[in-house]
């Protein structure tokens, strides 16, 4: 599946290593322009070897890898923690993390204002249909 001895693509290794769910979501990240190597947008087919940095914006957070093993083909999770050496920054802490809009239990609809309200915090401004 490698062109060269000790390099692999960067969307299978990305996905073999488990920091996507499928292949086809860490091509999609690779066209969208989520991912670098060594500071460089990359496509898909991009060639990784060890020692090179990869950048992954996925899920709202971004992870910062240095390949320590390229591998093609998907493996455990224990050995896939040893293909890299994770340099990313912490995820925020759960406590940090509003818990936007939610109601009460049994409290009804939500009233017009408390609508707006709700609308306005999600960013979905003053959307009129005059």
């Amino acid at each position: 599946m490698t062109s060269q001895e000790g390099t692999a693509r960067v969307d299978s290794w990305i996905w073999s290593v488990r920091l996507v769910k499928t292949r086809s979501m860490a091509a999609a990240a690779c066209r969208a322009g989520h991912v670098r190597v060594n500071g460089d947008r990359v496509k898909p087919a991009q060639p990784v070897k060890a020692g090179d940095q990869v950048r992954l914006y996925h899920a709202g957070r971004e992870r910062i890898v240095v390949v320590s093993r390229p591998i093609s083909k998907r493996v455990g999770a224990a050995v896939a923690a040893e293909c890299f050496v994770d340099n990313s920054p912490p995820p925020p802490p759960r406590e940090e993390r509003a818990a936007i809009g939610l109601r009460d239990r049994g409290a009804g609809r939500p009233t017009k204002r408390d609508r707006r309200e709700l609308d306005r915090l999600y960013g979905r401004g003053a959307e009129t249909s005059r």
